[in-house]
């Protein structure tokens, strides 16, 4: 549950549900569901097999296979617990989770807020204009990011409209290239989630990136 919930996909959603009825092997099941736009549905399930997988294992290969546990001085056969997490519900959750229409102060605009380490792609690199020589400094932001990330490098149509094109497919942040860029060597990182833009310097793109797309952000709530 706790890997759930680390992907901030909405802690209120997420129940568990213990079955009444039994397979003959187990002596408990429990799933954990998720509130779907159809309502709560399984998205793992975790049962104690008891010692029923190891035994017949034993039974029928003739080779021991019990632990000795020195505290107590004992032999067993060790019971299985099993969680089984269904991929194809895992993807619908994230998208169903993930995916936003709201207001915006120029209209309304689609969002998919896929947690950024599972995002295709991490960061799109846009040059405010085709042409003063922004293409060229923005393909050589583009080509410190590329071997390491998923990135997209757009120049076609305005920068809203490219916002607005990232934003619906869940690309968590747009790194933007204007004029100033090629005085002062910074460009404007913008987050998805919170269309908050700020400057940051070209040489710390990488870094920052690197920090806010990384896979830790998740597993270190666990």
């Amino acid at each position: 549950m706790n890997w759930h919930k680390a992907l901030e996909l909405g802690s209120a959603k997420y129940r568990f549900h213990d079955h009444d009825k039994l397979a003959h092997y187990a002596n408990a099941a429990c799933d954990i569901e998720f509130e779907y736009p159809f309502g709560f549905k399984e998205v793992e399930g975790i049962h104690s097999r008891t010692d029923f997988d190891l035994s017949n294992h034993q039974k029928f290969s003739g080779k021991k296979l019990q632990y000795f546990d020195p505290e107590t001085n004992e032999s067993y056969v060790p019971y299985v617990v099993e969680t089984s997490i269904g991929v194809d519900r895992m993807f619908l959750l994230v998208l169903s989770a993930a995916y936003v229409e709201e207001k915006v102060d120029d209209g309304e605009r689609v969002v998919l807020r896929i947690p950024p380490a599972l995002a295709p792609v991490k960061v799109a690199v846009l040059p405010l204009i085709k042409k003063d020589g922004l293409p060229e400094l923005a393909h050589k932001i583009m080509d410190n990011l590329k071997f390491d990330y998923n990135c997209q490098y757009e120049e076609k149509d305005t920068i809203g409209k490219r916002y607005r094109r990232h934003d619906a497919i869940g690309t968590p942040f747009c790194i933007t290239v204007d004029h100033q860029s090629l005085e002062d060597g910074m460009v404007t990182i913008r987050d998805r989630d919170t269309m908050v833009q700020e400057r940051i310097p070209i040489e710390r793109v990488r870094q920052i990136v690197d920090e806010r797309v990384s896979m830790r952000n998740i597993l270190q709530k666990l």
